[in-house]
């Protein structure tokens, strides 16, 4: 009996040793499959790491090679420049995701190391498999686990190699878009050469206007100087008869005589004395038309008032205004940590000027348009600085009426005038903003659709004779001022403003008034064609200063992305640079006629009094310097051809 349980227990003992061995390799197998698999998988990342490496390469040659096409084309410089940060900034990315590849590369490898490290330590737990079964089989279950971290960390991997492969494909786009503007930038160029034949007979016709006109001025002083001369000999010829009244009091006669002589002569002094103011105004409005002549820019300077809830002044006031009388209504000077800085512009208005006297010194300008030529009047600031209020003003309010509703109720009274003598004018009025670097009409009757587009639909083109036009826009045809209000007010809904911490409605888009003008006399058939554009651009600041939101961000680094190309633009003007970069954004490609050949252009550059934006208006003030200093082709009438 005793016999029989041993040989019982005996087939126990083998049958269990049989279990053993058979889950034992069982295990082996299973480690094996593991650890194939952690050396095809470090076999297939090296491959793509060899793909990418080589994917880099290639797009390094790509780059030498653009850089090396780049460095040819001199007047592309500021292009390409800026081009080359963008793929500059692409390169870095890339490498830095080669770099975070390769450390995932590197951890994967240290798991595959620690993987192998555990088989090691396997192969010496299977020697004591009988000892240890139990802790065999628990050590089994987080090697299975660590397996399917294994698992997840490679399809990590993979998702970032597959987000590597978009950023290589952008970086295609990008290259694409370069090779894009160099085809624009030969374009240009060749319409550059085409135009400069044109520019220089006009150039040559311009110089004998000038020369003729200083003629003018030189005959204007001569005869001052003559007058002068007359007039002080007449002084003295009174003088000395006043002597001789005084020498010869007995007699009567005489000294009547002698007095009524001294009163024709104050008579003769007095008329001589208004026709020098006469010459003197003359020779002011020669002067003026000097300075038109040569095709400056002008440029006024506008100060706010300062408001209850800016910052508590330290120090004193920020702003002050010369008082020299070759400064006197012309000057500006900018207080800014103790360090003065002074500027002279056209004409500076303080912060108590009201809208009709800013309107009285652009009056003059806006009856331009109505004679037959190309005005531009665009205002430039920083948040909060009133530069709308300036262009627009307020709604309802007759007094603080801006520019643009007033120059446009002189132009419809003057044209009713002008009937009279035989004129007949059409005018046409359209409006448009640019918002994150797209047009929008402002007079589309179907405003979702022309937002829901993204602006693509229109198209901005320049003729040879320097007329822009923007394809799709709405025009409207205006016989009225009270059309014209209608449309503003319907702008001034659709426009894009939001709230900033600096102003409550703060403008987000640059905004585009235009009104032509098509003018014919009736007896002599003579035609004039004027064009008077308003341009409020939007409202510059930095983000600790507006303090945009998040989804606010996009617009805000639109807004100074082509803030910043019209600084580059103005430069290179002021430069007098062969290649001038008007196609870097929509605001300056739509600027192009008024930036260049025969345009009357006025900028008024609006600062705030507050001494929290000293900085801000400091750097406005030093923009608006550098657009006066910008010269121009001379204005010329608009004639249509026939």
């Amino acid at each position: 009996m005793s016999s029989r349980r041993q040989n019982l227990r005996k087939r126990q003992d083998f049958t269990r040793d049989e279990v053993n061995l058979a889950k034992q390799h069982e295990l082996q197998i299973a480690l094996d499959s593991s650890q194939k698999k952690c050396a095809d998988t470090e076999v297939e990342m090296k491959a793509q790491e060899e793909n990418f490496n080589a994917i880099i390469l290639e797009l390094r040659r790509e780059n030498s090679s653009l850089q090396e096409n780049l460095k040819k084309e001199e007047s592309e410089k500021s292009d390409a420049i800026e081009c080359h940060r963008i793929e500059t900034k692409a390169r870095i990315s890339a490498e830095i995701l080669q770099v975070s590849l390769s450390e995932e590369l590197e951890k994967a490898q240290q798991d595959l190391a620690a993987a192998n490290q555990r088989v090691t330590f396997l192969d010496d737990m299977n020697k004591r498999l009988r000892g240890y079964n139990g802790g065999l089989q628990q050590y089994c279950g987080r090697l299975y686990d660590e397996l399917e971290a294994a698992r997840e960390s490679l399809e990590r991997v993979e998702k970032r190699n597959e987000a590597l492969m978009e950023n290589f494909r952008t970086l295609s786009s990008s290259c694409s878009s370069l090779r894009h503007q160099y085809s624009l930038s030969i374009d240009s160029q060749n319409e550059a050469l085409n135009q400069n034949e044109l520019l220089h007979n006009k150039v040559k016709c311009l110089r004998d206007a000038l020369q003729r006109e200083r003629n003018e001025v030189k005959f204007h002083r001569d005869l001052m100087l003559l007058l002068e001369e007359d007039r002080n000999c007449q002084i003295e010829q009174v003088e000395a008869l006043s002597a001789e009244v005084a020498k010869n009091n007995e007699s009567s006669a005489e000294m009547d005589n002698l007095m009524s002589k001294s009163i024709v002569l104050e008579e003769t002094c007095s008329a001589q004395r208004q026709q020098i103011y006469l010459l003197e105004q003359k020779l002011t409005a020669a002067n003026e038309k000097l300075k038109e002549l040569k095709g400056n820019i002008r440029v006024f300077c506008r100060v706010r008032p300062l408001l209850a809830d800016d910052g508590a002044e330290t120090g004193g006031p920020v702003v002050s205004y010369p008082t020299t009388l070759e400064t006197l209504g012309q000057g500006i000077e900018l207080t800014q940590s103790g360090q003065s800085y002074h500027f002279t512009f056209d004409k500076v208005f303080s912060h108590g000027t009201c809208q009709q006297d800013v309107f009285i010194e652009i009056s003059h300008l806006v009856q331009s348009a109505l004679d037959g030529y190309k005005v531009c009047i665009f205002a430039y600031g920083q948040t909060g600085s009133g530069k709308t209020y300036t262009m627009m003003g307020k709604t309802g309010d007759a007094e603080q009426k801006g520019l643009i509703p007033r120059s446009l109720e002189q132009i419809f009274q003057t044209s009713q005038s002008l009937s009279a003598q035989g004129w007949k004018f059409k005018m046409q009025a359209s409006a448009l903003e640019i918002y994150n670097d797209n047009i929008r009409d402002l007079l589309s009757t179907n405003r979702s659709t022309s937002t829901e587009s993204g602006g693509e639909q229109y198209t901005i083109k320049h003729d040879a004779n320097g007329n822009t036009t923007v394809t799709d826009l709405t025009i409207v045809d205006v016989c009225s001022i009270q059309e014209v209000s209608s449309l503003l007010l319907q702008v001034a809904r659709s426009r894009s403003v939001s709230k900033t911490h600096m102003n409550e409605q703060s403008s987000r888009s640059h905004f585009v008034f235009t009104l032509r003008i098509f003018g014919v006399h009736e007896k002599t058939e003579q035609q004039v064609q004027g064009v008077l554009n308003f341009i409020d651009l939007a409202e510059s600041a930095r983000f600790t200063k507006s303090g945009p939101i998040d989804d606010r961000l996009k617009e805000t680094l639109a807004v100074n992305e082509s803030l910043w190309c019209l600084s580059g633009v103005i430069s290179a003007l002021a430069k007098k640079e062969d290649h001038v970069p008007f196609r870097n954004s929509k605001l300056t490609d739509l600027l192009q006629p008024c930036l260049s050949r025969d345009s009357k252009t006025l900028m008024f550059v609006n600062i705030s009094p507050d001494p929290i934006s000293v900085s801000e208006s400091l750097r406005s003030l030093r923009f608006a310097e550098r657009v006066k200093a910008c010269e121009l082709g001379v204005p010329q009438q608009q004639t249509p051809t026939v």
